[in-house]
């Protein structure tokens, strides 16, 4: 297992680097393209489309941006003590979890500062800037699909270098989280181990011994 300011040194700079990667793509954009704009990559299949989120990932939407935005600062609270809690277990895992964080605290930043900077609003104005678009897939879904069968569909999620980190995260949890369990399981029972055997009394074990030569 690391030391305990080694992990903490390792988790800050993923953290430090996603949000840093984050902030300047963002930064670019607000100042070299207008809402709206979109400028061809790979043709129509990915293009830079800047646009603003007033959602979560990929436009999905639950609520106002308030609640949003305070859903978002509790979730990452969550994440920090949880990674405090396995401390230095199983790198791979944790550092999939340092992914999650830097991609929410680097939203986290735009929900909570982007109206006061951009157009002078008060804090939590709960938008996120989004601006790579990929143009999935879209076509007419198949009759058997409850809902939306038979219905023109495109897929064109937009999002930004900090959804990226998420799901990039979210993937290695799902990946690395048998492991990490086995790991987990493995650590606690050896030591319950020398726990078990300092419950043995002295008298317990020389009866013990004494039968067996029996």
């Amino acid at each position: 297992m690391e030391a305990p300011k080694s992990w903490i040194s390792r988790v800050s700079a993923i953290v430090a680097v996603v949000i840093l990667i984050d902030q300047v793509t963002k930064i670019i954009v607000l100042n070299t393209m207008n809402l709206g704009d979109s400028i061809p990559i790979l043709g129509n299949w990915l293009k830079f489309t800047f646009t603003e989120n007033p959602g979560m990932a990929f436009g999905l939407q639950f609520g106002p941006p308030a609640m949003i935005t305070i859903f978002s600062i509790v979730a990452t609270i969550l994440i920090v003590i949880y990674l405090f809690s396995i401390g230095s277990v199983y790198g791979p895992y944790r550092y999939s979890l340092s992914f999650v964080l830097g991609g929410a605290l680097g939203n986290i930043i735009d929900r909570v500062f982007y109206g006061m900077i951009l157009y002078d609003e008060p804090l939590f104005l709960g938008k996120v800037v989004d601006f790579i678009h990929v143009n999935a897939w879209r076509g007419y879904v198949p009759e058997g699909i409850p809902f939306i069968g038979g219905n023109y569909l495109a897929l064109f999620p937009i999002w930004n270098v900090a959804d990226m980190a998420i799901v990039c995260g979210v993937v290695g949890i799902l990946f690395f989280q048998r492991k990490f369990h086995l790991i987990t399981e493995a650590a606690e029972k050896s030591q319950n181990e020398p726990d078990l055997a300092a419950d043995i009394s002295p008298g317990e074990s020389h009866s013990g011994a004494e039968n067996s030569g029996q």
